[in-house]
């Protein structure tokens, strides 16, 4: 789907009126740091984990 420019400025015009022109910038301030945090995770799920120790299993005793 490709959009025209008249589609655009609706949006844009609708956003503006919806939240005002002043809080757009920290809407948008906000977005960009859960973008970059969201980056960060995938870059830090990457590395490698630590090996876990094997944990003992416990063996169920049955009472009579």
């Amino acid at each position: 789907m490709r959009w025209g420019i008249w589609e655009i400025i609706l949006i844009v015009a609708l956003v503006v009126i919806l939240f005002g022109s002043a809080k757009i910038p920290s809407m948008m301030k906000n977005i960009a740091d859960g973008v970059k945090v969201f980056k960060k995770e995938i870059k830090d799920d990457k590395k490698p984990m630590p090996k876990k120790r094997p944990v003992a299993k416990k063996t169920a005793k049955k009472s009579k």
